[in-house]
């Protein structure tokens, strides 16, 4: 579709929808005094103004002539608020539906009737006043829209680095003894390319190191798209240290698959950065390999993959290959970034794997966990979205994702370090 087209077509549904909110607003401000209103009006509109303005010129700048995060921003300051709106017209649609039918039922019934509901409700039908609206309802609109554009606002002021550390306790039945009590932390997706509070994204790694683990998992997606994007962050990752390493894997936005390369050397090289600053900072990068784990002499198996998610998502890891050289160890714990891995190949294929921790659902930034409530429009996508899932002996956990995609933010679903403690049953 021609850009001008597109232009045109979204800035006419972004007046629209403003012109069927500011209905509610002059009905709340109607017994205000004119120059509130008209200073009221000035101001709505004038935010439409600016957000038309800035649409049309993001989109007639090149890429790279806005900063990631900034640009990030900005279509956050755009959207949210219209998204609020879905809310309030709802609500607004309602009280009009509920006037339509009672004017198109008063047009088959007496005079006095249709003459009742004239005097008692206003108009809404431009040009004709025949139809009101429902102040009450009206008030309940705006309110409903407030809701939302407040919560997303908070989440990125205080959600997006509002980390949790999450205590898992996971009883294995074949673990040596020397590995009862192991503590392992867990990050996943970093994607140090949308932060932007640098104090925060260190505090956050400072609450892990004060868990003391004895060994720490990254099970994917440091970077937003390209590699460059952590360059900023090394210093503060490299100080991710355990005494029995720190060992990383890949995710799906590590591969630079959503960029467009001039050339597919380049986006070779792009990965070959990020493999570079996985060692940079200290951590052990598994491509499709293992690594032993050794304790007073007893040993467990450590599996790194590549990703490998089912349906559209990409099929990089070859667990097969991995998982060759340790078929008689007790107890395997496997690095996987994508959930869906667990369900499609990890159990039906290989039942001895004790655990599969993963990440890349985020539950979607969004939802409500209190008590033994949990709900995320995550779950509607993935079978298993956050937290621990246990089928037969086999665990696996879903880390809820150390940084955010997209929306700058997070509500209800916030950031978290996991800190697990296996346990000999």
């Amino acid at each position: 579709m021609n850009r001008l087209v597109l232009f045109v077509i979204v800035s006419a549904i972004l007046v629209l929808i403003d012109w069927y909110v500011f209905q509610a607003i002059k009905t709340v401000i109607r017994s205000t005094s004119e120059t509130t209103q008209r200073i009221i009006q000035f101001v709505y509109w004038g935010f439409t103004v600016v957000t038309v303005v800035t649409y049309l010129t993001m989109q007639l700048l090149p890429p790279d002539a806005v900063g990631r995060i900034a640009r990030g921003f900005i279509w956050s300051a755009i959207l949210i608020p219209y998204f609020s709106k879905v809310f309030a017209i709802l609500f607004i649609f309602v009280d009009d539906l509920g006037r339509f039918v009672r004017w198109v039922a008063s047009l088959f019934y007496r005079p006095d009737i249709r003459e009742a509901v004239n005097d008692t409700t206003q108009s809404t039908i431009p040009a004709t006043n025949v139809i009101p609206r429902s102040e009450f309802l009206m008030k309940t609109a705006l309110v409903a829209g407030a809701v939302p554009l407040v919560g997303f606002t908070y989440g990125i002021i205080s959600g997006a680095h509002d980390y949790r550390i999450r205590r898992i306790k996971l009883p294995l039945k074949n673990l040596p003894s020397s590995f009862d009590g192991l503590k392992i932390a867990q990050l996943s997706d970093i994607h140090s390319g949308s932060f932007f509070n640098k104090t925060a994204v260190k505090g956050g790694v400072e609450m892990l190191l004060r868990e003391k683990p004895d060994v720490v998992f990254f099970t994917g997606d440091l970077v937003n798209n390209t590699a460059d994007e952590v360059e900023n962050y090394i210093d503060i990752f490299s100080k991710v240290k355990a005494p029995m390493g720190v060992y990383s894997t890949l995710g799906n936005h590590d591969y630079g698959d959503y960029v467009n390369w001039s050339s597919q050397q380049a986006k070779r090289q792009n990965l070959q950065n990020l493999m570079a600053a996985h060692k940079l900072m200290g951590w052990n990068l598994m491509m499709d390999e293992n690594r032993i784990l050794e304790q007073n002499g007893d040993k467990i198996a450590l599996i790194g993959i590549q990703n490998w998610g089912s349906g559209r998502w990409p099929k990089y890891g070859n667990l097969a290959k991995a998982y060759k050289g340790v078929e008689d160890y007790p107890v395997k714990l496997l690095l996987s970034h994508d959930p869906s891995h667990w369900d499609a190949q990890v159990r039906p294929e290989f039942p001895d794997i004790d655990v599969q921790f993963a990440g890349h659902t985020h539950g979607m930034q969004f939802g409500v966990e209190v008590g033994s409530i949990r709900w995320s429009p995550s779950q509607y996508v993935y079978k298993q979205w956050a937290g621990l899932y246990q089928e037969g002996q086999q665990y696996l956990y879903v880390n809820r994702g150390y940084g955010y995609l997209g929306y700058p933010g997070r509500i209800g679903i916030w950031p978290e370090v996991t800190i697990f403690e296996l346990k000999k049953v």
